[in-house]
């Protein structure tokens, strides 16, 4: 399997526990919705270069 895949997909599961990240004292509502659209920017972006690294991978180069 290809390592950047790998990293991929750990960036991915990073972007989903930064975006299912909890309040806490340190951390406010409002730093919160912003780790939540980081996140969420995070998986997209990772997601599109997995599905590319998928199609160049089927097409064979």
């Amino acid at each position: 399997m290809n390592p950047l895949a790998l990293l991929y997909l750990a960036c991915i599961l990073a972007g989903y526990a930064l975006a299912n990240l909890p309040t806490s004292a340190l951390i406010t509502a409002e730093i919160a919705s912003v780790f939540t659209i980081i996140g969420s920017l995070v998986m997209v972006v990772f997601a599109v270069a997995l599905i590319f690294l998928g199609v160049k991978a089927l097409l064979g180069k």
